[in-house]
C-alpha cells in the first residue's frame, strides 16, 4: 500500500513522463496535465512540501516557455530540466534539514516520533537516495540528449531502473529499521 502512495505522490511527474513523448503537442498536453494535477493535489493536500512547489514552478514555467514562446531550447532540454528540478528540490530540502520525505512519512508515523533523531535521520537518508536518483537521471537525460555512448532505450532503461530501485529502497529501508530496532 505504501508503494502505491509513493507512486501517487509523484502522479504529476509520472503523468508528464507518460504523456509528453513524441511530439510538441504531446509535450504541451503533458505539461498541462501535470500542472493541473499539481494544482489539484496541492489544493486537496495530497501533494505538499518542496516537491509540490518544485512541480508547480517547473510545470508553470515550462508550459509558458513551450506554449506561449515556443522556446525550442526548453523543448530540447526538457528531460534534463525536469530531472534537474526534482534533484534541486530534493537537495534544497536536505541542505535545509527538511527532507521532502518528511511530509509524507508523517502520514503514517505517530506524532511523538516526528522530532526524534532516528525518524529525521531515516528521512534524510531516504531523501538523499532520491536526490541522488534525480541527479543521476538528469545526467542520463543530458547524455541521451547529447547522444553519448549508448542508445536512447538504454538511457531510459537505466533511468527507470534507478527510480524503481530508489522507490523500493524507500519502502524497504524503514521496515528494516523497525526490524533492527525490535531485535536490538
Amino acid at each position: 500500500m505504501q508503494f502505491l502512495k509513493l507512486l501517487f505522490s509523484f502522479a504529476p511527474w509520472l503523468s508528464f513522463l507518460i504523456i509528453a513523448r513524441g511530439s510538441l503537442e504531446r509535450l504541451e498536453l503533458g505539461l498541462g496535465v501535470a500542472l493541473a494535477l499539481s494544482v489539484t493535489m496541492g489544493l486537496l493536500r495530497l501533494h505538499r512540501g518542496i516537491i509540490l512547489w518544485v512541480g508547480l514552478a517547473f510545470f508553470s514555467l515550462a508550459l509558458v516557455l513551450v506554449m506561449a514562446f515556443h522556446n525550442m531550447w526548453t523543448v530540447q532540454h526538457m528531460g534534463v530540466l525536469a530531472n534537474g528540478a526534482l534533484a534541486a528540490g530534493a537537495w534544497v530540502g536536505i541542505v535545509r534539514k527538511s527532507p521532502f520525505t518528511l511530509d509524507y512519512a508523517k502520514d503514517h508515523t505517530p506524532r511523538e516520533a516526528w522530532t526524534s533523531a532516528p525518524f529525521l535521520r531515516a528521512n534524510m537518508i531516504i531523501s538523499t537516495a532520491w536526490a541522488m536518483a534525480f541527479t543521476a537521471s538528469a545526467a542520463l537525460a543530458w547524455m541521451k540528449m547529447e547522444r553519448l555512448y549508448v542508445s536512447d532505450l538504454a538511457y531510459e532503461g537505466c533511468s527507470y531502473a534507478i527510480l524503481i530501485a530508489t522507490a523500493l529502497f524507500t519502502q524497504l529501508y524503514p521496515a528494516w529499521l523497525k526490524r533492527r530496532a525490535t531485535t536490538g
